[in-house]
């Protein structure tokens, strides 16, 4: 009977025990995943450059290569030279034909001046103001070769930014108006983390606070730091644009979800050999620093 007694006591104990150990665990998982900074919903981003031609015509180059690392000012496609070049030479010509006519004008205006005895003085008029209308006109010809010249050297498309070109389909021949994105370029400086806080976390984050940030299938840590957090998100249960009445969703979701607020992270360490590209997933834990003082949090309901 003792032994009988003495197991039953031990297994209360145990039963106790693993209930215990359980409710310690759920409640240690509870606080990790919903009261400290951490969202495993985050993304490797960066600034996505358009490329794209100031001038059209026909691509006659694509020196660029799909994922190449390029610098700023490197020539990636070139745009029909030989038409703007003879556009050059079309306006030095016409402005070299101005400037010839701007000198015999000069000339006569001056012989008129010298002999005001014999030419009447509506001739001495008029030849004042065909000097000055020439002069308007070599002003507007070396405006145009000006034009020409910038247009020539616009014809080469250049990196505006340190970056990797991606996604290059553009083949030479294809013509392109001008302004229209032929080239993607992904600039490398702007590489940030972006985690997406559940609002009942926000309160614990700070701009500044260090961050560690986990890429999926990478085993080492990144770190970063706060750099600022969203000024707002949109509010989908409310339209309504300027000057109109605002329109209220009458309905009320019963299940109410947290709202994520985008949060901005500078990665200020990377590993060597850890490759980063725009669109990773991301787990982002924000510490807190020492003697930063610690919001009371709320039940979520």
């Amino acid at each position: 009977m003792a032994h009988l007694r003495l197991y039953q006591l031990l297994r209360v104990l145990v039963t106790a025990l693993v209930l215990g150990l359980l409710v310690a665990a759920i409640y240690a998982l509870w606080i990790r995943y919903q009261v400290e900074p951490l969202t495993r919903d985050g993304k490797v981003r960066a600034d996505i450059v358009p490329v794209a031609a100031d001038v059209g015509g026909l691509v006659t180059e694509v020196r660029a290569r799909d994922n190449q690392q390029v610098r700023k000012g490197d020539v990636l496609m070139v745009i029909d030279r030989p038409r703007y070049e003879l556009a050059v030479r079309q306006a030095e010509a016409s402005l070299g034909n101005q400037r010839a006519a701007l000198d015999e004008a000069v000339k006569e205006d001056r012989r008129n001046r010298a002999l005001t005895e014999v030419v009447p003085q509506e001739t001495v008029e008029q030849g004042e103001a065909k000097v000055a209308e020439l002069k308007s006109a070599v002003a507007q010809g070396e405006a145009a070769v000006d034009l020409a010249r910038f247009n020539l050297e616009r014809t080469l498309v250049r990196a505006p930014v340190d970056g990797t070109v991606t996604n290059v389909t553009l083949q030479p021949g294809v013509y392109l108006p001008p302004g229209k994105p032929a080239l993607a370029l992904v600039y490398d400086h702007s590489l940030r983390v972006e985690g997406y806080f559940e609002e009942t976390k926000l309160q614990a984050v700070h701009v500044g606070d260090p961050a560690i940030i986990r890429l999926m299938g990478v085993g080492e840590e990144l770190h970063g730091r706060v750099e600022s957090i969203e000024a707002g998100v949109e509010d989908r249960e409310r339209a309504g644009g300027d000057a109109q009445l605002a329109n209220v969703n009458p309905t009320f979701t019963w299940v109410r979800l947290a709202q994520r607020i985008p949060v901005r992270v500078a990665i200020t360490a990377v590993p060597p050999h850890v490759r980063l590209v725009p669109g990773q997933t991301a787990t982002v834990e924000v510490q807190p620093r020492p003697g930063e003082p610690q919001p009371r949090r709320a039940l979520p309901w």
